[in-house]
């Protein structure tokens, strides 16, 4: 059978075609049928599986990580309980609302017991933040440089948390003390029916 031959094939009598071109054109058919098959069906579930496959690796970090944090979770427990512990114990040292006058009478007197002169001493209104409350206190003192010091760590080893900012130290003209520009802040922690 020879090129010219398929030319001269009757299609409307197919079944008198020599056996060659029964098998090319079942052949071509089946190839057909398959390619056909595959474009509406089968490549959708290819779509299909690499997206599930891809959704399967993403499950498996999500579970790698929670493993992770379930192994680690009595711990965790543990350092959140040790938080607490230490919140509650910073906590207890801010001032209540009733020891704040207590504790500018103290930092009056260690300024005084340190031998500076008092020029200023205003405390200022309270500023609420979520939990405490922040007081400031502005300060002016004359005095030489070993009397701040001394009253700067007399202040830091008060029972209660005072701290001091903004500090400008002003020289006399004389040259023998110093002004101090400061503010003290102390905190206190807000009781349930303020927060």
């Amino acid at each position: 059978m020879t090129f010219s031959d398929l030319n001269n094939i009757d299609f409307n009598n197919i079944g008198t075609a020599p056996l060659a071109v029964k098998v090319i054109i079942v052949v071509l058919v089946a190839a057909s049928i398959i390619g056909l098959g595959f474009y509406l069906d089968t490549k959708d579930q290819i779509a299909t599986y690499d997206s599930v496959k891809a959704k399967e690796q993403e499950l498996r970090n999500i579970f790698e990580v929670k493993v992770k944090k379930a192994a680690n979770l009595e711990e965790h427990k543990a350092q959140l309980e040790e938080m607490r512990r230490t919140f509650g114990t910073l906590l207890r040292q801010l001032p209540s609302k009733t020891e704040i006058p207590a504790l500018i009478v103290d930092i009056s007197q260690t300024a005084l017991a340190s031998g500076l002169e008092i020029k200023l001493f205003k405390p200022g209104n309270e500023i609420e933040k979520e939990f405490y409350a922040e007081k400031p206190i502005d300060l002016v003192m004359n005095g030489n440089f070993h009397q701040f010091a001394t009253f700067a760590s007399e202040v830091a080893a008060l029972p209660r948390i005072v701290t001091l900012h903004n500090i400008k130290l002003i020289p006399d003209k004389n040259g023998g003390s110093m002004t101090m520009n400061a503010a003290a802040k102390t905190y206190r922690y807000l009781d349930n029916d303020e927060e």
